[in-house]
């Protein structure tokens, strides 16, 4: 009986742990990349996530703050060349058992801000509360109707404080601590006196470094695109050869003949992305008409919906005709 028992506990303990594992989502599951993705993949994978999902965006949402440790979790380890081999190969006991044994481990060797301060720019949390901040820097940025419609990033050239080391010792981990002074018998006085530690010494200079900003599909003209440290990018959207943008909406002009105009004619455009519209026409269209196309307008943004496309026909006109061909238009249309 003990010893049924025993194959029962040790049964129900392997179920246990095999459906942990298949709950646990993988850090390539985390940061929604495939496994053999690349560096940059992965970096920019964590850049967006990690900017939707900081604190500072969702202040006292619990679940964001957990999904933003899972996702510095994860980039720690596959940001990594050896852990990212070690995890490949055996998962995160590997990485547990590779730091036990002196190595560098996975899951919370870094502190979070740290990881997220290192890739955005600037020092840890403390050093970076140490600058002096100013204003937001807003920078204007020019983005492509295609990129606007299908969603893109752009390379932006930025200029940085970086923290670097500098000689000498400063003042820091200030604290005010409080004693009593004797002034007279079964006199006292309160004292504070301001403590501090000598730390080694920093200094910032100006570095530049290209910034990569995600251009989500739908984004509006003036909306913003922000970086940590007050680092703003108003999107605006650049001119384009054949469509405009108005709002949610696009428009397109396309020309066509007289005969077209009159008999009708079969066409299509190619769309910004390569998708064919067809506007062919059966009946009449007169000059300057406008027809609506729906559905093939620009995205909304963070929506499955898009807005519509308004084609305006230009009707060409020749520039001269024949007696003959007078003649014989009089005897079709008078």
């Amino acid at each position: 009986m003990a010893q049924r028992r025993s194959k029962l506990l040790l049964l129900v303990c392997f179920l246990s742990y095999y459906l942990i594992a298949i709950a646990a989502k993988s850090y390539y599951d985390i940061l929604q990349v495939q496994k053999g993705a690349s560096d940059e993949q992965i970096k920019r994978a964590y850049r967006k996530l990690a900017l939707k999902y900081h604190p500072d965006k969702n202040p006292g949402n619990e679940e964001a703050n957990k999904k933003f440790a899972e996702i510095n979790n994860a980039y720690e380890v596959l940001s990594d060349s050896e852990k990212r081999g070690i995890y490949d190969r055996y998962g995160e006991e590997g990485l547990k058992q590779h730091a036990a044994s002196g190595g560098r481990g996975g899951g919370g060797g870094m502190n979070i801000q740290d990881i997220f301060s290192s890739f955005f720019g600037g020092g840890s949390m403390e050093e970076e509360e140490r600058v002096i901040k100013g204003d937001d820097v807003v920078v204007e940025l020019d983005a492509t109707l295609e990129d606007l419609y299908m969603g893109g990033t752009l390379k932006v050239w930025r200029v940085k404080n970086v923290i670097k080391p500098a000689p000498g010792k400063r003042r820091c981990n200030c604290r005010n601590e409080v004693y009593h002074k004797q002034i007279g018998p079964g006199m006292f006085q309160q004292m504070t006196e301001q403590v501090c530690e000598q730390c080694p010494n920093v200094k910032y200079e100006r570095e530049g470094d290209f910034v990569t900003v995600d251009i989500e599909k739908g984004m509006q003209d003036g909306q913003v695109s922000f970086l940590p440290f007050s680092l703003l990018f108003r999107v605006r959207t650049g001119p384009h050869d054949r469509f405009r943008r108005e709002g949610n909406d696009m428009h397109t002009t396309v020309k066509i003949t007289l005969v077209q105009a009159l008999v009708g004619f079969e066409k299509t455009i190619t769309h910004l992305d390569e998708h064919l519209v067809d506007i062919s026409a059966k009946g009449i269209t007169k000059p300057k008409e406008v027809r609506k196309f729906k559905g093939e307008g620009m995205p909304l943004h963070f929506s499955n919906k898009k807005g519509d496309l308004f084609v305006l026909f230009e009707v060409i006109f020749p520039t001269s005709l024949t007696e003959d061909q007078k003649t014989k238009i009089k005897e079709i249309l008078v």
